[in-house]
């Protein structure tokens, strides 16, 4: 049994058919903790969708209203690069329940899991790169409404630039953010965040390992969070169809465990995404995943034991 609930629903699968983000991953990763006794049953806990007032905390109505009645234009489709689907639109409002529910456990149990989420290229407007809903953002604002937290900081480790997320919360000074990002990539336009650390083409395990930490030393330097967002991207991965960084399997995992050691060492509750992941062998996609849970079990188990 895992120290922490790991937040999953069947329903967090896209329906996107054949296409680059493999949305069954969700389903596979559940698959092999078990087989791997990883996780059992009782590890799982399952979400609730979040309320449209949850996602309008963050979203135009307009968006919302288009997203939920199919009336997407060309260009919004063109820009969002998934297929249209009651399914997927109703994958995004699980998504973002699940994100909410984690940062509960979160505050909770010291770590919260989701596995899903992690949609940081949608804008209050529309939605971009794979990503209609940014459920990490509906789960911040949805905390800080309860008055559970007041501060929040997101350390974004996708191969890809948080866009959506420097833009909602570009003014917004209770919200920190950080993106550990390759450069010549997707998106073209990005937006500052708090702290941007540009990555060059092919930047290995140690190199990244190191801006990470100075990075983190930075952003706890000028920030005190109630709760880190941690959003584990398996696309730095050097076999990810969509990246172009060079870490290996092993790097992925001492990244996670450097991004919760902080926090720990901060005190500070640790809400967990999974976001990218588009290795050309699905199951390398998976066992970074996994990995992210094993990381967590291990802080939580020793870390922050030493620390109570």
């Amino acid at each position: 049994m895992l120290p922490f609930k790991l937040v999953w629903h069947p329903g967090y699968d896209l329906n996107l058919g054949d296409h680059v983000f493999p949305a069954q991953k969700y389903r596979l990763i559940r698959e092999r903790m078990l087989i791997e006794r990883l996780a059992d049953e009782s590890d799982f806990i399952t979400p609730e969708p979040a309320s449209d007032e949850d996602i309008l905390r963050v979203h135009e109505a307009g968006w919302v209203e288009r997203l939920k009645s199919g009336t997407l234009g060309y260009m919004e489709l063109l820009k969002l690069e998934i297929p249209y689907s009651r399914q997927m639109v109703d994958a995004f409002w699980l998504a973002s329940g699940g994100s909410i529910l984690a940062a509960r456990r979160a505050l909770a149990d010291r770590i919260g899991f989701n596995i899903g989420g992690g949609f940081h290229h949608a804008f209050p407007d529309h939605g971009e790169g794979f990503c209609a809903i940014h459920d990490v953002a509906v789960a911040i604002r949805k905390l800080q409404s309860e008055g559970a937290i007041r501060t929040a900081m997101v350390v974004d480790c996708d191969v890809h630039h948080g866009n959506g997320t420097a833009g909602i919360f570009a003014t917004d000074e209770t919200v920190f953010t950080i993106s550990l990002h390759q450069l010549n990539n997707y998106p073209s336009e990005k937006p500052p965040s708090n702290i941007d650390v540009n990555l060059p083409d092919r930047t290995a395990d140690r190199e990244y390992l190191a801006l990470l930490e100075d990075a983190l030393d930075r952003g706890f330097g000028a920030f005190q969070p109630d709760l880190l967002v941690y959003i584990a991207g398996a696309d730095p991965y050097r076999e990810d169809q969509l990246g172009g960084l060079s870490l290996t399997v092993g790097g992925l995992k001492q990244r996670d465990l450097m991004v919760m050691r902080r926090a720990v060492g901060a005190r500070v509750p640790v809400s967990i995404g999974l976001a990218g992941g588009y290795a050309w062998d699905t199951n390398d996609t998976v066992t970074i995943h996994c990995n992210t849970t094993r990381a967590a079990a291990e802080v939580l188990e020793k870390d922050w034991g030493r620390r109570t």
